[in-house]
């Protein structure tokens, strides 16, 4: 099956084999993209996080033929050293990952989250950033999602054309 995937700001033309492939292994395999991490393979944990336009999706469920013709942005695409994404710029501020595996997908998650609701509460934080972490790292990331509301322009959109 030809594909035509959009990452990152970058267009792939792809042969894959079969389109119900997870859109994770098509990043990671094919595209060499590894900040999304494989996690659990359920759609349970959020370690494989990304946006498909602009909406946080569980990747390592989600067949690759849905993404065809949709921006796919990664991790890698949110924002660069130099100009970061407000949530990896909070991340960085408040120290969060201590193992970092599952940090990407909850960034990715978060940033959907920041488009959707600005300023987001508590509960807001609660009801949606629903990803698990095994460090237990959850104070420091509501802290963070705080300081990146704090930082956040909504519906921005910053991508590393380089990714």
């Amino acid at each position: 099956m030809n594909i035509s995937l959009n990452v990152n700001g970058r267009s792939h033309a792809l042969e894959i084999a079969d389109g119900n492939t997870p859109l994770l292994w098509v990043i990671r395999d094919i595209l060499d993209l590894k900040g999304t991490k494989f996690g659990c393979g359920k759609a349970a944990c959020g370690a494989c996080t990304l946006h498909v336009d602009g909406e946080a999706v569980r990747s390592c469920s989600y067949g690759v033929k849905f993404a065809e013709g949709k921006e796919i942005t990664t991790i890698e695409g949110l924002g660069t050293k130099e100009n970061p994404h407000p949530v990896q710029q909070a991340w960085i501020e408040e120290v969060v990952p201590q193992c970092g595996y599952c940090q990407p997908g909850f960034m990715m998650a978060t940033a959907a989250l920041l488009n959707k609701v600005p300023k987001p509460t508590d509960q807001d934080i609660d009801d949606n950033i629903i990803n698990v972490c095994r460090c237990a790292t959850y104070y420091r990331m509501r802290k963070a999602i705080h300081r990146a509301a704090e930082l956040h322009t909504p519906n921005e959109v910053v991508q590393n054309q380089n990714a």
